[in-house]
């Protein structure tokens, strides 16, 4: 019994100094990466306690105690909806605390960068201490998640007009025929790509010998969007180009992909799982590892674009040079201690935070998944409607983008 003990703890001294190591080996180039991994520990966390905590929620009281009617999905959306609700809280949490750092002279700045062994711990008690609140709670979380999660696809959206536009920029900018063409071929190639994946969605999802008009309502507006697109952008009086529209067209259409393939598994115009009922590990697993990487770079996009996040004291608007650089030694102190941060730590945060609604959205299947829907990643007809929303939102940000400088030529877009 001595030596156990002993043994234990020589162990649990391991794991600490271990724990301790990786934490304190975190610097500030690698703490973005940091919140990255603690979120998609979250979404793993949620995806086992979705398949393994349902029995053991099922007892306790205060979870239980107004379920009566409720079945075995009920407790598995429940689980995933308190680890999300901890990880909402634990961001939003860090974004209050971060408003209005400036600079990194800002004590706040050292706690966004360091203190992960306090982070983490204060990580796991939030996620703990969500499975003892009552069930009130998490149900007006489950009503607020769907409008975050709103919110979240409106943030890709502009991150993805913010890329596509930096894109045709910076190629337009070298002025060289090689980079023209460059614009030409990636442009053919999207606008090929979009229209084989429309053959194919046809294909797939308006079976001959079925009633498929809201699936084929779905890809035909998709495609006129992609015709909107081409002509608005190459209007002599339109600033537009083509690479912004085919990419745009390509994402439409791969949104419209998702929509059409989140729609129930034995819904007779999805062909494309041919009625199987049958999940695989495997399908679950690249489902999940499809939603992390798509959320964090999401996230990472948003808290590194400069664009859309530069704080008011950045770099680039000069502030807090000195008139007389008499002495260059406290000059370049000086700016050591007062340099801008490079981009906004609280909205960082706040996209982990919208990004934590739209996760468990997705493992819970919007809250509206029923029988074997209930298993899998993002599928439900909610799901479809939202992606379909989504690829109309893109369209509609996409044509404003290229109107908004006609329309208000006096203001700078």
């Amino acid at each position: 019994m001595w030596a156990a003990s002993c043994l234990a703890s020589c162990c649990a001294a391991c794991a600490c100094d271990a724990c301790r190591t990786v934490v304190s080996s975190i610097s500030r180039r690698s703490a973005r990466i940091a919140y990255c991994g603690l979120f998609a520990l979250s979404l793993i966390v949620s995806w086992i306690l979705r398949e393994v905590a349902a029995p053991l929620l099922e007892k306790i009281p205060w979870i239980s105690q107004f379920n009566e009617t409720h079945n075995r999905e009920w407790f598995e959306t429940d689980a995933v909806l308190r680890v999300s609700l901890g990880n909402f809280l634990f961001f939003t949490i860090l974004s209050v605390m971060m408003v209005g750092v400036k600079n990194q002279k800002d004590p706040r700045d050292s706690l966004h960068h360091g203190g992960w062994m306090m982070k983490v711990i204060c990580w796991c008690l939030l996620v703990i201490f969500m499975f003892f609140v009552p069930n009130e709670i998490v149900s007006f979380y489950e009503t607020i998640s769907k409008f975050g999660s709103g919110f979240f696809l409106l943030v890709q959206v502009v991150l993805l007009l913010d890329f596509v536009h930096g894109w045709n920029d910076k190629w337009v900018g070298y002025d060289e025929k090689f980079w023209y063409v460059a614009l030409f071929v990636v442009s053919l190639v999207c606008y090929l790509a979009t229209f084989v994946f429309s053959g194919l969605l046809f294909h797939w999802f308006t079976p001959s010998g079925q009633d498929c008009g809201l699936n084929t309502f779905f890809i035909v507006m998709t495609l006129m969007c992609v015709f909107g697109f081409l002509i608005v952008a190459l209007h002599p009086s339109v600033s537009g180009s083509i690479l912004p529209a085919s990419v745009i067209s390509m994402y439409c259409t791969y949104l419209c992909y998702s929509a059409l393939a989140s729609e129930p598994r034995d819904y007779e115009c999805n062909g494309l799982h041919k009625h199987s009922k049958a999940v695989s590990t495997a399908t679950l697993t690249f489902g999940l590892l499809t939603t992390v990487l798509s959320v964090v770079y999401s996230a990472v996009r948003a808290g590194s674009s400069t664009t859309l996040l530069s704080p008011p004291s950045s770099p680039r608007s000069g502030a807090g040079k000195p008139l007389l650089p008499l002495d260059k030694v406290d000059e370049h102190e000086e700016k050591e201690k007062s340099k801008p941060v490079s981009y906004s730590y609280a909205f960082f945060h706040i996209i982990f935070s919208l990004a934590s609604m739209y996760s468990a959205m997705l493992l819970t299947g919007w809250s509206a998944s029923v029988g074997e829907s209930g298993k899998l990643v993002d599928v439900g007809w909610p799901s479809v409607w939202v992606r379909m929303v989504t690829s109309w939102a893109t369209a509609g940000l996409y044509i404003w983008s290229l109107l908004a400088p006609i329309l208000f030529p006096e203001r700078e877009f």
